[in-house]
């Protein structure tokens, strides 16, 4: 399997970019992966890479975005934390990724059964991971529709959170980086959410 190169890099629209992601996902779960020798794109890929989509994911094990969507070397720049959260860090590699590595798509991928989403549903506050949990606070401000049992322990009240935290991320991109949102404008890139369910193995795309 080929990798991609500055000249292919190019040609990719940010709607192909989402096409490629979609028909990874479907190829992961048809368990139809693409044959790839990883030790000739290493290789391939040591005088430069030129991957097509950046992807903002979980640190869950069972989230890894190369897998989720059939890449290879190369392919995808992979931004993980947990909860998928967003810092000025976070935004900074999006715009390395995107303004200069010329990534044609950035994609929020939250999941089901988020362990990250479940420890803020249940107000867990210990050391460094009470600054984390508290960015998907606003995410549990807003589900409104549950009235009883609002916990970690309620999977529907999770996924709804989950679902609400990728699209508040989505929106604290645009609002803060001035850069991502002008590309977007431009329509050199697409920014979308996705959520990756743990039982399925499926990612439902959110524009």
């Amino acid at each position: 399997m080929w990798v991609h190169t500055k000249e292919s890099q190019e040609k990719v629209s940010p709607l192909q970019a989402l096409q490629y992601l979609k028909e990874g996902n479907k190829r992961f779960l048809n368990n139809l992966k693409i044959n790839r020798n990883l030790l000739t794109q290493v290789n391939q890929t040591s005088d430069g890479q030129y991957p097509f989509a950046t992807i903002l994911s979980c640190i869950d094990s069972r989230t890894s975005a190369e897998l989720i969507f059939d890449q290879g070397l190369g392919d995808i720049f992979s931004i993980r934390i947990a909860g998928n959260i967003l810092n000025n860090d976070i935004l900074g590699s999006m715009e390395l990724a995107c303004n200069i590595a010329n990534s044609k798509i950035v994609v929020v991928l939250g999941h089901t059964k988020c362990g990250a989403v479940i420890s803020a549903c249940n107000n867990i506050r210990t050391g460094h991971l009470t600054g984390l949990l508290n960015k998907i606070k606003p995410a549990i401000d807003k589900e409104v529709t549950t009235r009883v049992d609002r916990t970690g322990h309620n999977h529907s009240f999770v996924t709804k959170v989950s679902i609400i935290n990728i699209h508040l991320i989505i929106n604290l991109i645009r609002e803060k980086s001035v850069i991502l949102n002008k590309l977007e404008k431009e329509g050199r890139i697409l920014i979308v959410g996705g959520l990756y369910d743990i039982d399925s193995g499926e990612v439902t795309f959110y524009d």
